[in-house]
């Protein structure tokens, strides 16, 4: 059984088709990425999945508990970290934190609400005002709420939208953690090197549709040209027989720097062999490996 299945979303505002026919399958276990431009439906999927707003057609189930007719059941199997900082300025951090429990029907919950607040570095504020806290304390409040009930499905909308690097490594940990217990975490981020790093598959939006889907190295691997071999020549010029791996035309104009097209390791003798057999003497040398951003660049560029 799948944590989450969606099949076939569908959702419109007005003109908008916000969602056109979005179909995913999340195991259980998995740290899945939600990857898109600004208005690619990531949010609204999200919203959808937390039943927040309703599909106009298909269906969303959590552990086989459909979000519409089994929505009690659904929303018990997940902890939603919504984009927007929401918050109630009348209670303290450990007063939230229990009445979300209550919300699940939890009682005696503190040894676990003591628990996250440990691991998001929370404790000191416990019995602070909620509207006394920075913004970035308060995503971490928004974070524990989330985890309150130990949800089987965890759903980060950009939930280190600007923080700090000290609450990005804080809330890693934690949740790395949580997901090495076998709870299943999706993640949309606009940070790529986070969701590269963090990820195990990805699926990538664009105009309410999947564009990609795959895991992340495989997505790596199947970008031709990402990786390249920046050279820097002291003396001598490019030989013709490199000309065609040059991936910047202007470079040729200019001299002196190329970006050579690579696809592994075993292609970066030949390259300097046949510059050594031109009489060229290299400055410098880079190997720059393909990413997420390069495969996110080419995958929104190429699907117009």
């Amino acid at each position: 059984m799948a944590a989450i299945q969606i099949t076939n979303v569908e959702k419109r505002y007005k003109s908008l088709q916000a969602l056109g026919g979005v179909s995913l399958s999340i195991g259980q276990g998995e740290f899945f990425g939600l990857l898109g431009p600004n208005g690619a439906g990531k949010t609204t999927l999200i919203s959808i999945i937390a039943g927040l707003s309703r599909a106009d057609g298909g269906k969303v189930a959590i552990h086989g508990h459909d979000v519409v007719t089994d929505y009690r059941q659904a929303r018990r199997m997940l902890g939603v970290v919504p984009q927007e900082l929401v918050f109630d300025p009348f209670f303290t951090v450990r007063e939230i934190l229990r009445m979300q429990s209550g919300y699940f029907g939890l009682k005696n919950n503190d040894a676990w609400i003591d628990e996250v607040m440990h691991n998001l570095d929370l404790t000191n504020k416990a019995d602070a005002n909620m509207r006394a806290l920075s913004g970035g304390m308060k995503r971490r409040v928004l974070v524990a709420q989330a985890l309150v009930h130990k949800p089987p499905v965890i759903v980060l909308d950009e939930p280190t939208a600007g923080v700090d690097v000290e609450l990005r490594q804080t809330l890693w940990q934690f949740i790395g953690r949580l997901n090495r217990e076998g709870h299943t975490v999706v993640l949309t981020t606009h940070y790529l090197e986070e969701a590269q790093t963090l990820c195990n598959r990805i699926a990538m939006l664009k105009g309410g549709k999947v564009v990609a889907l795959d895991t992340t190295a495989a997505l790596i691997r199947r970008i031709s040209g990402s990786s390249q071999l920046v050279v820097c020549l002291s003396q001598g010029a490019l030989p013709d027989s490199l000309k065609p791996l040059v991936i910047h035309p202007e470079e040729l104009l200019r001299g002196k720097k190329y970006s050579l097209r690579v696809n592994d390791y075993a292609e970066v003798e030949p390259i300097l062999a046949r510059l050594r057999e031109a009489g060229a003497q290299i400055e410098d040398l880079q190997l720059q490996q393909a990413d997420l951003e390069d495969v996110f660049i080419q995958i929104m560029g190429n699907e117009k």
